[in-house]
């Protein structure tokens, strides 16, 4: 076209390679300017795609990883759970030892404590609001230092609160004795009575002053008293000796003074006591009946031709007793035991029957018989034993280890993250990869008080403090072993943490090589493509001057 500017050959030439040269410089300074030598599919496809894939993958990791370290967070909490458990169980492991202590150290206390709140009675007067009668007696019979028998009538009358009816205990026993039994009232309003310095007591009423059933359940104190028979009149009283610990035993029996009963001898022998007195002529038959929470349970009864290990055996042979309690002949000694193995063994009555004239006088829980004096006379002699080791100080303990227990269930229950409890049972689920195919799972367990298989404790027998020794045992055991776990579970998760980490990083670095582009050579390339540019715009005005040379001809 006529309008068309003409350029020479030189001059094109010299213009496409300038255009070239800056279209070169605006890439690398792009280069420069975003740090990539790939910035879109339209530089390279293949490097774009590759390092996109990889720079996907270590995002989805990334995510992965903060899941990671909620995992880690969830069973660093339940691992402080376990440390505080660990001490808790320590601690209750450490109450049952003193308890095991205290029972030891208190075989000498005695103890009975009623059940009923003697402070909200109707009026106050225990008269009125009950069915004792105006001068009941309640008669409380021990030893003194010497080993003789002691006792005190205390006598219910119009007035008499649970208050005043203990302190008259304590009072008379002040008085007139030693102080050997002390009686109050408990912080719960039930009266508690008990014996000081090894002695056993008995609780029993007068015939002329009877304190009945009705009556001694008023008092609260109705559970180890049943009615005992004396030299074979076929009538009795209420009555119950409290026994401290939990193994009754008879006094030392002879066959001649110094020759020592033997469990192979015959049970309706002439037996003597230590003084050379009669304590066994022509029984004819021994039995015990034990009060199992309010059911009686007999034992078999064994003739007098029947050895002592052979009225052992009748009770430690027999299904229905043998779980509730133990017997023993000691040669060495003479002596029978019976010994309590449950808390629901309310008491012992030991039964024996002899012919007319004959003696019967076993006395059980009196290490000189005298709370059970030498009886003469035919039919059945029998006596009720309550076993009480429970004393003030084991029930602190027993209380103090209920703590323990609350304690343990309010742990658990705060030993939560994000709604994930390990130690109540919930499990945790841990995914290490994109695709959820590598994972691992933490299983909780139930450590409440309930879940650990901790009971609640009354330490009222040996038997009950050696089950709650075992419960704190395997408790322990239990959580060292899961915290053993929890920590195993730790260190996998943070080594696959590490791992991932390590990944991500691979990834990067990847894809930073398909696609970060070298400053150093970028800023040279740029460098060269500024000088070709300035060389360009020499060569393209040269060859403009030609032109110009024709023009000055005009």
């Amino acid at each position: 076209m006529s309008s068309d500017v003409v350029l020479t050959a030189a001059l094109r030439n010299n213009l496409l390679s300038l255009q070239n040269t800056q279209r070169l410089i605006d890439s690398t300074q792009l280069k420069l300017a975003t740090g990539l030598k790939v910035n879109s599919a339209l530089d390279n496809p293949q490097n774009f795609f590759t390092a996109q894939s990889l720079n996907n993958r270590a995002s989805d990791l990334g995510r992965l990883l903060d899941g990671i370290g909620q995992s880690i967070r969830t069973i660093e909490e339940a691992d402080k759970g376990i440390t505080a458990l660990t001490a808790l169980a320590e601690q209750a492991s450490s109450i049952v030892q003193s308890a095991r202590d205290e029972l030891a150290a208190s075989e000498g206390e005695a103890r009975l404590t009623g059940n009923v709140d003697l402070r909200n009675t109707a009026t106050g007067d225990l008269i009125a609001d009950t069915s004792i009668a105006n001068g009941d007696v309640l008669q409380v019979i021990t030893t003194d230092a010497n080993g003789a028998q002691i006792s005190e009538d205390i006598a219910i009358v119009t007035g008499d609160t649970g208050f005043s009816v203990a302190a008259k205990i304590t009072d008379q026993f002040a008085d007139s004795q030693n102080g050997e039994i002390t009686a109050r009232i408990t912080d719960e309003g039930f009266l508690s009575i008990e014996s000081s310095d090894g002695r056993t007591f008995k609780l029993t009423t007068t015939a002329a002053n009877e304190l009945d059933d009705a009556d001694l359940t008023a008092l609260g104190i109705n559970n180890p008293f049943e009615i005992e028979t004396r030299t074979g009149a076929g009538t009795g009283l209420n009555a119950a000796t409290i026994v401290a610990g939990n193994t009754l035993t008879s006094i030392s029996l002879f066959e001649l003074p110094g020759d020592t009963a033997e469990a192979g001898d015959l049970i309706g022998a002439n037996f003597t006591d230590a003084a050379g007195n009669n304590a066994l002529t022509g029984v004819t038959q021994l039995q015990i009946t034990i009060n199992n929470n309010g059911t009686a349970v007999s034992s078999t009864a064994v003739p007098g031709t029947a050895t002592f290990q052979d009225f052992v055996d009748s009770i430690n042979g027999d299904a229905n007793l043998n779980e509730l309690i133990s017997a023993d002949f000691d040669s060495n000694t003479g002596q029978i035991s019976i010994t309590s193995l449950s808390d629901d063994v309310r008491n012992v009555q030991v039964l024996a029957t002899a012919g007319a004239g004959e003696t019967v006088s076993l006395g059980f829980g009196d290490p000189d018989g005298n709370l059970d004096p030498i009886t003469t006379g035919a039919g059945v002699e029998d006596a009720v034993y309550s076993f009480n080791s429970s004393t003030e100080a084991l029930d602190a303990l027993a209380g103090d280890y209920n703590t323990i227990r609350t304690q343990i269930d309010s742990l658990v229950n705060d030993a939560q993250y994000r709604g994930i409890n390990l130690l109540n049972g919930d499990d945790l689920t841990t995914f290490f990869n994109e695709n959820n195919t590598s994972s691992l799972i933490t299983e909780g367990s139930t450590f409440t008080a309930n879940g650990l298989g901790i009971t609640e404790a009354t330490f009222r027998s040996s038997t009950e403090i050696e089950a709650s020794a075992v419960q704190t045992r395997d408790a322990l055991s239990a959580v060292r072993s899961f915290g053993s776990s929890l920590a195993n579970n730790l260190s996998i998760i943070q080594t696959r943490r590490d791992f991932t980490e390590g990944t991500i990083t691979t990834l990067q670095a990847g894809a930073d090589d398909l696609t970060v582009a070298d400053s150093n050579e970028e800023g040279a390339n740029l460098l060269a493509l500024q000088t070709r540019q300035a060389l360009g715009t020499t060569s393209l005005s040269l060859a403009s001057q030609s032109q110009q040379s024709v023009l000055r001809l005009f």
